[in-house]
């Protein structure tokens, strides 16, 4: 286990009580906490129990090291550990083990925890990924409009549901139409971010704010729903129309720009969600600006029912 640690290059620090893991653990979250219960198997539960009984400290994987006659793998496990290891496994048993368990925590730890979709850092790498990768692809940015005059009115909880209906509604939808090329990530709050090839973009996008204006009102009462609207208070304290939520996408491409690191292509986003922001209804606006050419405009998307409305 110590060759598995030094491999890994992780900086071991040894400590003998449970007072002091969760001294260490709140202030600076470990990346693993491993416990030998060979000495002291009472105190090694008791650790364990203290580590994952906090919502901070309880996704770092506990591994409880120990002897058949002293402590059984229901005991341990009963105590919250995320794996137990008995004098005698084999070596290479153990590490595939410990390798998979360090993948599992990563995977807990950068996804929200209301929607389970990766998090910043996911986004940053497959951006990365397909940059390296010298592929056509889309950056999508998904915010909702009038959500928090939607909390002010009724709840957090009414708001988070809404929260997942967005991102099952991003996640079906991408997922549906572009399989395992699309990806969709959680920001955090009500803003999203979703990648896809070029080819799907506008059916992606034109499918999303359809889906999502045929579903939103129905997150109202029936006298908002019927009204189309409602009388909100403003930062001043002002009442003013609050219109039913909308959804604005800003997307950028690299089919006529050049981009060298992540970074880049979420700024450009953050600018075409802004942007999208300032228009009516769910829209997606799509920046077709060259590298030579700021100044031209981007291309601005309805929803389905709108353009089915235009064009009456």
């Amino acid at each position: 286990m110590r060759s598995w640690l030094d491999a890994r290059r992780l900086q071991t620090v040894v400590l003998r009580t449970a007072d002091e893991l969760m001294a260490i653990a709140y202030r600076s979250r470990p990346r693993v906490v491993l416990l030998d219960a060979r000495d002291g198997p009472i105190e090694s539960l008791t650790a364990c129990r203290r580590i994952k009984s906090d919502s901070f400290t309880g996704i770092v994987p506990v591994v409880v090291i120990t002897v058949n006659e002293d402590l059984s793998f229901a005991a341990a496990f009963d105590a919250g550990a995320d794996e137990v290891f008995r004098e005698g496994v084999p070596p290479e048993e153990m590490l595939l083990r410990l390798d998979a368990l360090l993948r599992r925590s990563d995977r807990d730890t950068f996804v929200h925890p209301s929607t389970r979709l990766p998090g910043a850092l996911e986004i940053e790498l497959d951006i990365a990924r397909r940059l390296e990768a010298d592929e056509f692809f889309a950056v999508c940015y998904a915010d909702l409009d009038h959500f928090k005059e939607y909390n002010d009115r009724y709840s957090y909880y009414d708001g988070d549901r809404v929260i997942r209906i967005l991102s099952k509604i991003l996640h079906d939808v991408v997922k549906g139409t572009c399989g395992e090329a699309g990806f969709v990530g959680h920001i955090g709050g009500d803003d999203f971010l979703f990648v896809m090839p070029v080819d799907e973009l506008q059916q992606t996008c034109a499918e999303i704010i359809g889906t999502f204006d045929a579903l939103v009102p129905f997150q109202y009462s029936e006298q908002d729903r019927r009204a189309g609207y409602y009388f909100g208070k403003d930062r001043r304290g002002q009442l003013h129309k609050v219109p039913l939520m909308t959804v604005s996408v800003g997307v950028v491409t690299n089919e006529r720009r050049k981009f060298t690191h992540a970074a880049q292509v979420s700024e450009l986003a953050t600018e075409m969600k802004s942007y999208a922001k300032t228009l009516p209804g769910s829209v997606f606006t799509i920046d077709r600006r060259s590298d030579s050419h700021d100044n031209e405009l981007p291309t601005v998307h309805t929803s389905a029912e709108q353009r089915a409305g235009d064009s009456s």
